[in-house]
Protein backbone atom coordinates (compact mmCIF):
# COMPACT_ATOMS: atom_id res chain seq x y z
CA UNK A 1 0.00 0.00 0.00
CA UNK A 2 1.34 3.42 -0.95
CA UNK A 3 1.62 5.90 1.92
CA UNK A 4 1.70 9.63 1.34
CA UNK A 5 2.54 12.16 4.01
CA UNK A 6 0.24 15.06 4.85
CA UNK A 7 2.92 17.48 3.67
CA UNK A 8 3.21 15.71 0.31
CA UNK A 9 -0.57 15.71 -0.05
CA UNK A 10 -0.70 19.44 0.70
CA UNK A 11 2.12 20.21 -1.74
CA UNK A 12 0.56 18.09 -4.49
CA UNK A 13 -2.87 19.64 -3.90
CA UNK A 14 -1.56 23.19 -4.14
CA UNK A 15 0.56 22.28 -7.17
CA UNK A 16 -2.42 20.66 -8.92
CA UNK A 17 -4.54 23.74 -8.19
CA UNK A 18 -1.92 26.10 -9.65
CA UNK A 19 -1.10 23.98 -12.71
CA UNK A 20 -4.81 23.51 -13.46
CA UNK A 21 -5.41 27.28 -13.32
CA UNK A 22 -2.33 27.84 -15.45
CA UNK A 23 -3.64 25.52 -18.17
CA UNK A 24 -7.32 26.51 -18.10
CA UNK A 25 -7.31 30.25 -17.33
CA UNK A 26 -3.96 32.03 -17.50
CA UNK A 27 -3.14 34.17 -20.54
CA UNK A 28 0.41 32.83 -20.73
CA UNK A 29 -0.91 29.41 -21.81
CA UNK A 30 -3.47 30.79 -24.24
CA UNK A 31 -1.39 29.42 -27.12
CA UNK A 32 -2.17 25.88 -25.87
CA UNK A 33 -5.93 26.55 -25.90
CA UNK A 34 -6.00 28.65 -29.11
CA UNK A 35 -6.19 25.74 -31.61
CA UNK A 36 -9.16 24.28 -29.72
CA UNK A 37 -11.11 27.19 -28.20
CA UNK A 38 -12.36 30.59 -29.21
CA UNK A 39 -13.19 33.11 -26.51
CA UNK A 40 -15.29 36.20 -27.13
CA UNK A 41 -15.97 38.95 -24.61
CA UNK A 42 -19.22 40.92 -24.67
CA UNK A 43 -19.65 44.04 -22.56
CA UNK A 44 -23.17 44.13 -21.19
CA UNK A 45 -25.25 47.28 -20.65
CA UNK A 46 -24.40 47.33 -16.92
CA UNK A 47 -20.65 47.25 -17.68
CA UNK A 48 -20.03 43.64 -16.75
CA UNK A 49 -18.07 41.48 -19.15
CA UNK A 50 -19.53 38.19 -20.34
CA UNK A 51 -17.16 35.62 -21.81
CA UNK A 52 -18.45 33.20 -24.43
CA UNK A 53 -16.38 30.08 -25.11
CA UNK A 54 -16.90 28.12 -28.30
CA UNK A 55 -15.14 24.99 -29.44
CA UNK A 56 -13.30 24.74 -32.73
CA UNK A 57 -13.72 21.77 -35.02
CA UNK A 58 -15.27 18.38 -34.39
CA UNK A 59 -14.18 15.02 -33.06
CA UNK A 60 -10.86 14.94 -31.25
CA UNK A 61 -10.25 18.67 -31.69
CA UNK A 62 -13.60 19.54 -30.09
CA UNK A 63 -13.04 16.99 -27.31
CA UNK A 64 -9.68 18.57 -26.44
CA UNK A 65 -11.37 21.99 -26.47
CA UNK A 66 -14.03 20.76 -24.07
CA UNK A 67 -11.34 19.27 -21.85
CA UNK A 68 -9.24 22.46 -21.82
CA UNK A 69 -12.23 24.60 -20.86
CA UNK A 70 -13.16 22.43 -17.85
CA UNK A 71 -11.10 23.01 -14.71
CA UNK A 72 -12.55 19.87 -13.11
CA UNK A 73 -11.42 17.72 -16.05
CA UNK A 74 -7.97 19.27 -16.35
CA UNK A 75 -7.59 19.02 -12.57
CA UNK A 76 -7.98 15.25 -12.65
CA UNK A 77 -5.37 14.80 -15.42
CA UNK A 78 -2.97 17.27 -13.80
CA UNK A 79 -3.32 15.43 -10.47
CA UNK A 80 -2.55 12.09 -12.12
CA UNK A 81 0.47 13.61 -13.90
CA UNK A 82 1.84 15.22 -10.72
CA UNK A 83 1.23 12.19 -8.52
CA UNK A 84 2.97 9.72 -10.82
CA UNK A 85 5.79 12.16 -11.53
CA UNK A 86 6.20 12.86 -7.82
CA UNK A 87 6.22 9.11 -7.10
CA UNK A 88 8.45 7.81 -9.90
CA UNK A 89 10.60 10.82 -10.84
CA UNK A 90 11.04 12.74 -7.58
CA UNK A 91 14.26 14.49 -8.64
CA UNK A 92 12.37 16.32 -11.38
CA UNK A 93 8.91 16.57 -9.84
CA UNK A 94 9.77 17.54 -6.26
CA UNK A 95 11.15 20.98 -7.26
CA UNK A 96 8.32 21.45 -9.79
CA UNK A 97 5.71 20.54 -7.16
CA UNK A 98 7.22 22.86 -4.56
CA UNK A 99 7.44 25.78 -7.02
CA UNK A 100 3.82 25.31 -8.12
CA UNK A 101 2.69 24.94 -4.49
CA UNK A 102 4.46 28.16 -3.51
CA UNK A 103 2.88 29.95 -6.48
CA UNK A 104 -0.56 28.62 -5.49
CA UNK A 105 -0.12 29.69 -1.89
CA UNK A 106 1.02 33.15 -3.02
CA UNK A 107 -2.03 33.44 -5.30
CA UNK A 108 -4.36 32.49 -2.46
CA UNK A 109 -2.73 35.05 -0.18
CA UNK A 110 -3.04 37.70 -2.93
CA UNK A 111 -6.77 37.04 -3.32
CA UNK A 112 -7.28 37.28 0.45
CA UNK A 113 -5.23 40.47 0.74
CA UNK A 114 -6.91 42.12 -2.24
CA UNK A 115 -10.32 41.27 -0.78
CA UNK A 116 -9.59 43.25 2.38
CA UNK A 117 -7.88 46.21 0.73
Amino acid sequence: MYMITWLSLLLLSLAAFRLTRLIVYDKITGFIRAPFLEREENVLADGTVEEIVSYKGTGLRRWIGELLSCHWCVGVWVSIFLFFGFTYFPIIFMPLTIILAIAAFAAIIEVIVSYFI
